[in-house]
Order: C-alpha cells, then sequence, then structure tokens
C-alpha cells in the first residue's frame, strides 16, 4: 500500500494536455472558495488534474513538463513595469511652460542676433556676437533637459535595482521526492513547497499536509490576527481554511503545499498588475508637474506679461519720440532705426524672462534626491520632495517604524525574585539553579522558533524569550534536540496560551505552558519560590500575581506568564491529540514583561516634528495599552491627546470623526480602511498628510495621501508602487530629513527667485530708462554685458542657491499652507527693497557719475557702471541665502562651499571680462580705486539687506500676509483644555467629598458608630499596605514558606505591590 502511494499521479504522457485551467485554480482564492475544491474532487482530485503527486513533487528530468505548466498557467514573474525611454523622459522634461516661452525667446533672439550680426549695418570693427544671447538661452534649457531627464532615469534605475533585490531569493521544494531549493522564478503550478517559521508565500497555495500551520495574512486582507490553517484533506467533512495566499508570511509550524497560482494569475501579481495599470493609464508618458512647478508657471505667466507690458510700452515711446525728434524722415533711415527699436524691446522681453529659474528648480530637485538617496529616502515621485516640506500631520505605523520590531525581555518576576534588564545576572545568583533551569527550559522546549544565521525566526514574542534563555546561560537548541516531545499544543487567539509535553522517564511527563498571564494563572495552584520549591497559590498570593502583572501592563509591556506541571501516565493516556491541553494544577515559574524598544532618536524626531509644527499620529495594529505606552515614552501622546481603537473610529459618523481628529495622536487595533478615513478627514481640514504603510493592504491610504511612505525593507512591492518616498531603512527618522529636505527645496527656489527677480526687475528699469532718455536710443547696458548679468550669473546663482543643505533651523517655522503664494512677505520686501537701491544707485551713476568720481571718458562711466551693478548683485546673492527675517546672513556658509566656489568664480569673471573684455563687452581696464569704489559701492547691498529686515512691519502687513499652515490645534492648547480638565475633576471630586463630610456629621453619633460597624467586614477586603520582604541568603539550604514582594518596584509606581500577610 505504502509503494501504491508513491506511485507518481502524473496518469499520462507529458505531452497530455492538463484537465484543469488557470482560471480553474484562481477561483480558489479570490475569495476563498472551498465549494470550488469540492467540484473539482478536492485536494486528491486537483493533483490528478495537476498530474503532481504530493508526496514526491514534480520531476527535475522533465524538463517539458515543466515548461508546458508555464504554458498552461503562466510562470511566476511579473511582467516588467513600463519605464520611460530616455526620449520620453526628455519630451516630458520639455513639457513645461516656462521652458516653451524660453524656447520661444531664445529662438527670436538668436535669429535677430544673426540678422544683426550679418547685415550690411553691423560695424565692421566688432565682433560678430548678438547671436550668443539666444544661443546661450537655448544651450540653458537643453541643460536643464539633460539635468531633468537624467534625473529621472536615475530614480527608475535605482527603484529596479531594489526590486532586483526583493526578488532575489530562493525557496524550498519537493522535486524528485526530496527537497531542493531553488530560485523563486522558477516556481510552476503544481509544484510542492514546504514552508517554516518566517517563509513569504511567493504563490497562492493549497494546505496539503503539515504540523500547525499558521499564516500572517494582514499584508493582504488587513486581519493582523493570525489565520489557522488546516490541510485540504479535512475539506471533505467541513469548512476549513487551507488556501495560503500569496504574500502571506508563515508564523507558526511546517507545511508542505501545493501551488495553484503563479505571477500575474496569484492573488499579489493580480493586485500588482491592477496598481500598474490605473498607474500607467493615469501617467501614460506625461510626467505630472509638481506643485512648485504648477506655481511657477503661473508666476512665469505674470513676469511675462510684465515683460510685454515694458516692451511694448518702451516700443510705443521710443517710436514716437523717435518721429517727434527727427526733422527729416527718410525710408532707410527710418526702417534701420525702427529696427533697432524692436530689437531693443525684444531685449527688454529677453531680460524680463527669468530663464534662470526653471535650472534653479531642476538643480534643486535633483540635489536634493540625491541626497536623500543617501539619507535613506528613494524619490519616487518629485513632487513629494517638495510636498513634504510642507507636511503639518504624519501618520505612523508603530512595529518597525518606531520601534525596531525586536522584542526584548526587560522586566520580570520569576521565582519570587524581581529583575530589570540591566540585573539579570544578579537575578540568577538570588535564585536556586533549578529555578533557572526550569525557565531555560520551558522556554527553549515550548517554542516554535528557530535560528537563522544569527538571527532568529518565528513569533517576536517567542524570539526574545530564546534570546533570554540565551542570556541565562542556556542553550535552547540542545535543550530541544535534547528533550523527547511528545505532544505540542500551538498558540491560538482562542486559548491564548501554548504548551509542550515532554517525557521525562517511563512514568512521568512534564508540561511547558506559557501564555496570557491572566489565563494561565487562573490554572496554577502552586507557585515557585526562589529556592525551587512549590509552594500553595492562596488567595493573598494570587492577588500578589495579579499586581505584578497589572504593573507591568501599565507599563505597556507584553505580559507573559511561565508555567509547568508534572503528570502520570494515565493522565497522559487520557489526553487527545485533537483537544484541548490539560491546563490544571499548573506551577506558576514566573512573569516575563517583553518590550519592543523605540527605534534610536525617533524620542528627539517627534519633538523635532513639533518644533516644526508638524503633528505626528500613531495608526497601529496593537492593542491600545501597548500602542498608547509606546506612543507616550516616544513623545506622540501628550497631555490632552485622544487615544482610540480602530472600532471607535470606524463606529463614528464622519462628523464626529472630523471633530476628534484634531485631538487624535493614537489609533489601535486598526485596519487598512481607518487608514484611508484618517487622511480623507485630514485632507478635509486642508492638512498635508504623510502616510507611512508596509502592507499590500496600505496601498489606497498610501496613494491617497499627499506623501506616502512605504517601507523599503519590511514593505511589499504593492506598497512600495502606491507610495511616493520608499524608506530604504524602515525607520522614521528618515522621515524627519525628508521633511527637512523639502523644506530645502522650497526655500532655494525662494531664495533663488528672490535673487533672480532683483536682477531682473532692476535690469528691465535701468534697460528702459537709458534707452528712452538715451538721444542713440541704446541701453547703458549692452547686450553681451547683459548675457552676462542675465545668463551665466543667473545660471551660476541657480547652482549657487539650489544646492545648500538642511540645518536644524529650518525646524523652528511652522509649515507653509498648500495655498500659500510663492512669493511672500520677506521675499516682497527684499525684492522692493533692493530693486529701488539698486536702481538708485545705477541711475545716479550713469547720470551723476562723472562728476562724482571726476571720469569724462563715457566708456570708463558706462564700465563702472557695468562692474558696480555686477557687484551688487554679488553681494545680493549673500542676503539671499536667507528669505526670512534671520539677521545672520553668514551662518553656515563656510560649509557651503560650492556657493563660495561660484561665487569666486564671478568675481574672477568679472575681472577678466572688465580687463580684457575689450570690443565685445564694450568695457574698458579700470584704476585700482575705480575698482574699490565699484565694489564697495555694491558691498553696500549688505547693510542695506540688514536695514530692510529689521525694518518695523508698517500697517499689520506681516499678519496679514501670513501663509503659514493654521494647525487644526497645538500641543499647548492640549496641555491646557488637560490641565483645565484634570483641575475641573478634582473640585468634583472634592465637592462630593465635601458633601460626603457634612451628610455624615449631621447624623447622631450612634448612627454614625452602626454604620462604620457594618461596613467593617467590607473595609477588611481592601488592598494591603505595602511591604517590603527580604530574602535570607546566610542559608540558601533553607526551605521558606515566607511571602513576597517587589522590592524593586519603582516607588513612583500607583499600583500598590505590597505581599499580604
Amino acid at each position: 500500500m505504502h509503494n501504491e502511494e508513491r506511485q507518481p499521479l502524473l496518469g499520462g504522457p507529458i505531452g497530455h494536455s492538463f484537465t484543469i485551467t488557470a482560471h480553474d485554480l484562481m477561483e480558489f482564492v479570490d475569495p476563498k472558495n472551498p465549494d470550488a475544491l469540492r467540484r473539482l474532487g478536492g485536494i486528491d482530485g486537483v493533483c490528478r488534474s495537476l498530474r503532481v503527486d504530493p508526496h514526491t513533487g514534480l520531476s527535475s528530468a522533465h524538463q517539458n513538463d515543466i515548461e508546458m505548466r508555464r504554458r498552461a498557467f503562466g510562470d511566476n514573474t511579473l511582467p516588467i513595469a513600463t519605464s520611460k525611454s530616455i526620449w520620453q523622459l526628455m519630451i516630458a522634461s520639455l513639457d513645461d511652460k516656462t521652458l516653451i516661452m524660453l524656447t520661444v525667446a531664445a529662438i527670436v533672439s538668436l535669429i535677430i542676433g544673426l540678422w544683426q550680426d550679418f547685415s550690411s549695418q553691423h560695424p565692421p570693427n566688432e565682433p560678430r556676437v548678438r547671436w550668443v544671447e539666444g544661443a546661450a538661452i537655448l544651450s540653458a534649457i537643453v541643460t536643464v533637459v539633460l539635468t531633468n531627464t537624467i534625473n529621472d532615469y536615475q530614480k527608475e534605475l535605482q527603484f529596479k535595482k531594489l526590486n532586483r533585490k526583493k526578488e532575489d531569493k530562493r525557496v524550498t521544494v519537493v522535486r524528485d521526492g526530496r527537497e531542493q531549493s531553488i530560485s523563486v522564478v522558477d516556481l510552476v503550478v503544481g509544484d510542492v513547497l514546504m514552508f517554516e517559521p518566517g517563509d513569504v508565500a511567493p504563490v497562492d497555495c493549497v494546505y496539503l499536509s503539515g504540523y500547525n500551520l499558521a499564516c500572517d495574512e494582514s499584508s493582504a486582507t488587513g486581519e493582523s490576527e493570525a489565520v489557522k490553517k488546516e490541510p485540504a484533506q479535512k475539506l471533505a467533512n467541513e469548512d476549513i481554511d487551507c488556501f495560503i495566499l500569496s504574500g502571506s508570511k508563515v508564523l507558526e509550524g511546517v507545511a508542505y503545499v501545493l501551488a495553484i497560482a503563479v505571477g500575474t494569475n496569484s492573488f499579489y501579481g493580480k493586485t500588482m498588475v491592477a496598481l500598474r495599470t490605473s498607474r500607467d493609464n493615469k501617467g501614460g508618458v506625461t510626467q505630472q508637474s509638481t506643485p512648485l512647478q504648477l506655481k511657477l508657471d503661473v508666476l512665469a505667466e505674470q513676469i511675462a506679461k510684465f515683460g510685454f507690458g515694458a516692451a511694448i510700452t518702451m516700443l510705443v515711446t521710443l517710436v514716437i519720440k523717435y518721429f517727434a525728434t527727427t526733422p527729416d524722415i527718410s525710408g532707410a533711415e527710418t526702417m534701420s532705426t525702427l529696427i533697432n527699436i524692436v530689437i531693443q524691446t525684444i531685449t527688454i522681453i529677453v531680460v524680463a524672462v527669468p530663464e534662470g529659474l526653471p535650472m534653479a528648480v531642476t538643480m534643486s530637485l535633483a540635489f536634493a534626491t540625491t541626497q536623500m538617496l543617501k539619507d535613506s529616502n528613494l524619490v519616487r515621485v518629485l513632487s513629494a520632495c517638495e510636498t513634504m516640506g510642507n507636511a503639518t500631520t504624519i501618520c505612523t505605523d508603530k512595529t518597525g517604524t518606531i520601534t525596531q520590531n525586536r522584542m526584548t525581555v526587560v522586566k520580570g518576576t520569576v521565582g519570587m525574585e524581581t529583575f530589570e534588564d540591566s540585573d539579570a545576572e544578579r537575578w540568577m545568583q538570588g535564585v536556586h539553579p533549578v529555578v533557572v533551569d526550569l525557565v531555560v527550559q520551558g522556554v527553549s522546549i515550548n517554542s516554535t522558533a528557530y535560528r537563522d544565521g544569527e538571527d532568529f525566526l518565528g513569533s517576536t514574542t517567542e524570539c526574545a524569550l530564546l534570546v533570554f534563555a540565551g542570556r541565562l546561560g542556556g542553550d535552547f537548541s540542545s535543550v530541544r534536540h535534547g528533550a523527547d516531545i511528545v505532544k505540542v499544543y500551538p498558540f491560538t487567539s482562542r486559548r491564548k496560551s501554548m504548551s509542550t509535553i515532554v517525557r521525562l522517564d517511563q512514568s512521568s511527563y512534564r508540561t511547558y505552558t506559557k501564555g496570557a498571564p491572566e489565563i494561565v494563572l487562573r490554572n496554577c495552584t502552586r507557585y515557585i519560590n526562589a529556592f525551587g520549591d512549590a509552594e500553595m497559590m492562596d488567595g493573598s498570593m494570587r492577588r500578589y500575581w495579579e499586581k505584578v502583572i497589572d504593573k507591568y501592563a501599565g507599563e505597556a509591556l507584553r505580559t507573559i506568564a511561565l508555567a509547568y506541571s508534572t503528570i502520570t501516565n494515565e493522565a497522559f493516556g487520557s489526553l487527545n491529540d485533537d483537544g484541548e491541553p490539560r491546563l490544571e494544577d499548573l506551577v506558576l515559574i514566573g512573569i516575563v514583561g517583553i518590550e519592543d524598544p523605540l527605534r534610536p532618536g525617533v524620542i528627539e524626531s517627534v519633538a523635532a516634528f513639533r518644533r516644526a509644527g508638524v503633528f505626528v499620529r500613531m495608526i497601529t495594529g496593537d492593542n491600545i495599552k501597548t500602542a498608547t505606552a509606546i506612543a507616550k515614552s516616544a513623545g506622540i501622546l501628550t497631555n490632552g491627546g485622544l487615544a482610540l481603537n480602530g472600532s471607535e473610529f470606524r463606529d463614528m459618523s464622519p462628523e464626529r470623526q472630523r471633530s476628534i481628529i484634531p485631538r487624535l495622536q493614537v489609533l489601535a487595533r486598526s485596519s487598512p480602511i481607518d487608514k484611508t478615513t484618517v487622511v480623507i478627514r485630514l485632507q478635509e481640514l486642508d492638512q498635508v498628510v504623510g502616510m507611512t504603510g508596509d502592507g499590500t493592504n496600505d496601498g489606497p491610504a498610501l496613494k491617497l495621501a499627499d506623501v506616502g511612505f512605504s517601507m523599503g525593507i519590511s514593505g511589499t512591492e504593492v506598497a512600495k508602487e502606491a507610495s511616493d518616498i520608499v524608506l530604504m531603512d524602515d525607520n522614521f527618522n528618515s522621515i524627519l530629513k525628508a521633511l527637512l529636505w523639502g523644506r530645502t527645496v522650497n526655500d532655494s527656489v525662494r531664495k533663488f527667485l528672490t535673487f533672480q527677480l532683483t536682477v531682473n526687475v532692476t535690469a528691465v528699469v535701468i534697460s528702459f530708462v537709458s534707452a528712452i532718455i538715451s538721444p542713440r536710443a541704446e541701453s547703458v547696458l549692452s547686450a553681451v554685458q547683459l548675457l552676462w548679468v542675465n545668463l551665466i550669473m543667473d545660471t551660476l546663482a541657480a547652482l549657487a542657491l539650489a544646492t545648500e543643505k538642511p540645518t536644524d533651523k529650518l525646524l523652528d517655522r511652522k509649515p507653509a499652507s498648500k495655498y500659500a503664494h510663492l512669493i511672500n512677505y520677506w521675499m516682497v520686501k527684499m525684492i522692493l527693497g533692493q530693486s529701488i537701491f539698486q536702481i538708485i544707485v545705477n541711475l545716479t551713476l550713469i547720470y551723476a557719475g562723472g562728476s562724482i568720481f571726476g571720469v569724462s571718458d563715457e566708456k570708463v562711466l558706462r564700465t563702472m557702471v557695468f562692474n558696480t551693478f555686477v557687484f551688487l548683485q554679488v553681494f545680493n546673492e549673500i542676503n539671499c541665502r536667507r528669505v526670512d527675517a534671520t539677521v545672520n546672513i553668514f551662518a553656515h556658509i563656510t560649509k557651503d562651499w560650492l556657493f563660495l566656489a561660484i561665487q569666486l568664480g564671478v568675481i574672477v569673471g568679472q575681472f577678466l571680462i572688465v580687463t580684457f573684455g575689450g570690443i565685445a563687452f564694450s568695457t574698458t581696464p579700470l584704476t585700482a580705486m575705480q575698482w574699490l569704489a565699484t565694489v564697495l559701492i555694491g558691498a553696500l547691498s549688505l547693510p542695506v539687506g540688514l536695514l530692510i529686515r529689521i525694518l518695523p512691519d508698517c500697517c499689520g502687513l506681516e499678519k496679514r500676509f501670513n501663509e503659514d499652515a493654521r494647525p487644526l490645534t497645538s500641543y499647548s492648547r492640549l496641555n491646557w483644555e488637560s490641565a483645565i480638565g484634570h483641575l475641573q475633576s478634582q473640585l468634583r471630586v472634592y465637592s462630593i467629598l465635601r458633601k460626603s463630610y457634612h451628610c455624615a456629621s449631621s447624623q447622631s453619633p450612634d448612627t454614625s458608630r452602626r454604620q462604620l460597624t457594618q461596613q467593617q467586614p467590607t473595609l477588611s477586603h481592601s488592598p494591603p499596605q505595602s511591604r517590603s520582604f527580604s530574602v535570607p541568603t546566610s542559608d540558601p539550604s533553607r526551605k521558606s514558606s515566607r511571602t513576597p514582594s517587589i522590592a524593586s518596584a519603582p516607588a513612583t509606581d500607583s499600583v500598590d505591590h505590597g505581599s499580604p500577610k
């Protein structure tokens, strides 16, 4: 019979077609459908249809069979996400209003420049360089487009690399009757896989056989509880869950499973394909503009209107002036003059257009995304970089993000002795070795976790207990292998305990039990003291242990009770394999408290977010007591804050949800729909929301949030596809870095915009006024000089101001509103103040400079005006390093080496142009005194900038134009509300006590005495006063029936831990 079972179930030649389709198999799991499996003859019928022996698996020798399965049911790969070609990225980068406007202006400027250079009216002794302006603007456009394209291309390569690393894993399958390790890509329908704790199901499966299999399907279904699986053979008698969804994680047990759907046919694969299709339908090959770029488009249109207005005004004025002042008008001369006037007009338009602005945005975003990658932030959506800078609230997970996802035993009362994390060794010296052995054996044997290299796999609680056993000197592997395990009752959410029975000798067995303390303690009749003796558990001792449990639970520690019992052969023979363990007459070893420690720096990061005006909320699947304590220790839950269960939040009306959202700081036992609801409610209140997530079910919330953060290590591919930024280290601290870089990007653009508009306004006004006043209708600044001022300096300034690294000073201000204008109050002050100052200085030099400096040569005077204009911009660029009320504009300037290098390059370039520019730049060398004078005049920009900053606010303009985001509430307000509420509670208690006192005093002494006599039996059951009992250590062999205490318990704890008499 055994040999018959081992016969292959192929039932025909390799080329025979399968009697089941991929569609039939897909019906099993989406949703789970036991009836579909029954209709196909159960698991045996499916194996026959797939021609696979569940015992021996597929045959590696029959490669044709493997290929035929791939053709019939698909392979275990997902289609490569459609990525844009380099040309598509380039076209997307060019699809920008500002760049299009610049391109038109550049082409017009290039055509006119070529016409001027090669027309008959071009002076023979001047170089033909007027075409350079248009060509240079086109070069700037090409630079912007190429920078954007390369940045986007590198970003896609990084994400593909991350996905390849994630997919590079191996699985264990049964082929040819033995276990083999193959690549996950080589899996086919019909493969028999072996699952162990910690494995993640790469395909949809049906449970064939195994041992106590439980899976975590929260990444697919959102249910946080472990899902118990039963073999498919039991499906004939009852409805059971024998289906394992792809993406599920094995928590406990060992199982052999049959692959029924792979690749795009699996539950996980269909989710991924749907997400990618949705993204492609929405985005296509067109890159979405970022909020900053949309604002820049509006600003560019406004600047263009200003430029066209100035140009038309200049055109009309110069034409009227020409015809009014020219007595003899000839046709050829008039045509030439009008052409020159048109050229001057177009020059004004070119000067007005901020061609450096797109480059500043591009440089800033490219620099930020590159640096953010070094800070473990992979930016997938460019807009997230700048949006994050103005985030008003962060909704974060707990496990693995706030905490390290590494459970640790930090406290315990074992053998009636209390220990903390730092003094476990001291505890070992204070108890008998028998107690230590009981802990090590119970933890090592009664566990399904196991070691994989340096790490443990399995339940994080069990892993923590195994690490604790190792600290006590135990080797769990040798203990487990040396034990004769005869029965295992795995942990279930209903039983809330796990028990393992081992054979001690021919006549007795021992049961090791661990689990929820309230369940285990209820079944304990004795406890172990420090000498290893079992003593009776009376009522007072039971209350003592209950207080220990309450104390640890109050500190948000996961409490686990350890116990054991000894059973006889007769009692063991009466146990049922499929029944419940006999939890009776247990001996309590002790209670341990397990903590998931916070990540280093989380407390500081939460405080930094608070300083920056960003409200942090925790949304977790943990129970509310643990979540509350973790949130308090991290600084998330503060006085006046609100902690709710997800079920409570779901039962509220939308209006009620909106009313409590401002105070909501912790949402426990939450589901994925709760995350989505929180995001919707916050966005309805005009909040900019950052949301973290790692599971497949977190995808909708991540896409809906303004900035979605997925986990690079623990996150699923669905979560990464739906997110805007991938946290490569799963660390909450990296979100703070994203906030800093977001604010840096916004500040960089505003810095450059302040500088750029000051230059452009000054240049346009000077060119306009000088051309109007000049008898030859010529600007004091030549076209080539404007090329240097308007292009070279702007381009270099974009690089200088857009590459400054963030500082913690950025956290000292509140986020800006999402409706805030690109140019704020402080920028307007600086632009207007500096422009007025520079215009006055330059016009004074133009028309009074000769008499002031004693210069009669017009060319020298024009050179001095040009030099002064340039150095005004050089020093104003230092002013523009800060676009707020900060007085110290030199802060951290020594660390900004690129800024200093560019400034030095501009100064050297200006010296070379003035000294050797000659005919090309219409300059002449200046004397040392003339150099000194022009540089000192330019340096006046610094004190003028200081004066503008300290200028008092007029008519409340600063407050009126304050564009900070309005917070839903503030931490100080929450503190005040909490304090007032506490005071009101105290007053109510005082009022009740006062009324009780007056009622008691109004009664007769005899009545009072009778009531007191009646109350005495009740009072005798009140908790005993705290006492401290010490363990005699002079005679460790002496047995004692002493009562215990928690002498090491903190004195400030409100729970009474005293031992009853």
